[in-house]
């Protein structure tokens, strides 16, 4: 596994792992949007839930739904975010659905105190001046 120390070369899949923030300053929030290099089909939830970390593409797999906006429950042990607009549920952990769909989830780790995201392409907390020009 990389050693996480900013942004590092990448699998064969072209993810790498994107250094997103201070743990303790992200924490504070229960999900923060993470714009990506790629443009507004690749923005990044990150989520914190009972004191972890958890990352999943930011837009529902059925309707493109603000998955950041969805509430977050747990039942039976599992935590899941539910979609704002159709009410489609996914796993935060597994990707999995009470459904057939899936959504894309991102492996998190923490390292020194800071917290990485494993992605393909750059992640910021504020838009990239060329995916706003498109």
């Amino acid at each position: 596994m990389a050693s996480g120390r900013g942004d590092e070369e990448g699998s064969a899949d072209g993810a790498a792992w994107r250094l997103v923030g201070r743990a303790s300053e992200l924490a504070g929030t229960r999900c923060r949007l993470m714009y990506s290099s790629l443009g507004r089909g690749s923005d990044v939830c990150l989520f914190y839930v009972k004191g972890e970390f958890f990352a999943m593409d930011a837009r529902c797999s059925h309707s493109g739904g603000p998955l950041c906006e969805g509430d977050i429950e747990e039942a039976d042990g599992v935590l899941q975010v539910f979609c704002p607009w159709h009410d489609y549920n996914f796993d935060l952990r597994t990707r999995k659905s009470g459904t057939s769909l899936q959504q894309q989830v991102h492996e998190v780790k923490l390292e020194d105190g800071s917290v990485y995201v494993k992605h393909r392409g750059r992640l910021s907390l504020q838009p990239f001046a060329e995916a706003q020009a498109s």
